[in-house]
């Protein structure tokens, strides 16, 4: 069967980031993809050839030079940071990567931290720098059966999150958007009160919502006083579903226990910020999870691939929900 690119020749596009390397990461996956070309902004022959992109964090002029722009692909699962870009045409399709890869190392990350949190992981390892013998287990420590996780968002990374939770014995709740059936240890709440409803029953609360308008500034003092009190979160969605000010107050406050938090409203975080320095806090880099560059470079292929046989990518967003 012959390949569809090569009736005309390779599909030409442009790699488009204000903050990665994009050619120096991607570069040697996309090669084994000889039927599509890709350019670094200055190295363009003819903008008006250019029918798609592969971007990360694109400048404000980023697709101005290119008027026949047909894909724009998204080197991860979250599609914000070019969704509402005002260089965009409406008409342009957004796709994301859709990896089972990714999703298992994010469901790693989350049950890590739900360990964490649920065990006191945090008494050991300060015991453990003046050698004290300090045990925690004959306590009170609740067993995972009794211990409540939320996922908020049930997408690919939250059916992943919420299966690698469940098998370890802790009960879920998933606050979807669809009703749906539901999976062995997992209890789906969907509806418009879903993330409350779960968010006010979890003791540990996973967040993997996609930014929208509707889930900006979701996590805030609201959904902190409705948590069960000492509850934890861990926070793997958006930067902007937090609202930074109200999770201090509430870890400050008693309200909440813990948190884990992965993703920022501005990144790097700054070294002053409070969050490095609460002990009630951990913070990683946004590195929950990654997707390879080969993942990357086939589902860049699928999707030019689609678009030249008039289809829809399979990864494709649906740009009026935002995912």
């Amino acid at each position: 069967m012959s390949s569809p690119f090569t009736e005309t020749g390779p599909i030409e596009g442009v790699y488009l980031s204000d903050s990665l390397d994009l050619p120096a990461i991607f570069g040697k996956a996309v090669a084994a993809h000889p039927d599509l070309r890709l350019y670094r902004p200055d190295e363009v022959p003819d903008p008006a050839r250019i029918r798609f992109a592969l971007v990360w964090n694109p400048g404000p002029e980023a697709f101005k030079p290119y008027p026949n722009l047909d894909l724009v692909q998204v080197i991860a699962a979250g599609v914000d940071g070019v969704l509402h870009h005002p260089g965009l045409p409406a008409d342009t399709i957004i796709a994301r990567v859709h990896d089972d890869e990714q999703a298992a190392m994010m469901a790693g990350f989350a049950l890590w931290h739900v360990i964490w949190h649920h065990r006191r992981m945090e008494h050991y390892l300060t015991a453990e720098k003046s050698a004290r013998w300090s045990r925690t287990i004959v306590k009170g420590l609740r067993p995972p059966s009794k211990v409540t996780v939320g996922v908020l968002g049930y997408g690919l990374m939250g059916r992943a999150i919420a299966k690698a939770v469940a098998a370890v014995g802790f009960p879920v709740l998933a606050a979807a958007r669809t009703q749906g059936a539901d999976d062995p240890g997992i209890t789906r709440i969907w509806g418009e009160i879903a993330i409350m409803d779960v968010a006010a029953r979890s003791d540990i609360l996973i967040n993997v919502l996609p930014l929208t308008d509707r889930t900006r500034d979701l996590l805030d003092a609201r959904l902190f006083t409705a948590m069960p009190r000492g509850a934890a979160l861990i926070q793997l969605g958006r930067g902007e579903h937090l609202v930074e000010e109200d999770l201090l107050h509430a870890l400050d406050s008693g309200q909440l226990g813990g948190a884990s938090l992965d993703v920022f409203r501005e990144e790097p975080l700054p070294s002053a910020y409070p969050f490095w320095a609460h002990p009630a806090v951990r913070v990683t880099p946004h590195e929950a999870s990654v997707t390879s560059p080969s993942t990357v470079a086939k589902t860049l292929a699928r999707s030019v691939s689609a678009l030249l046989a008039g289809e829809r990518p399979p990864a494709a967003v649906d740009r009026k929900i935002g995912y």
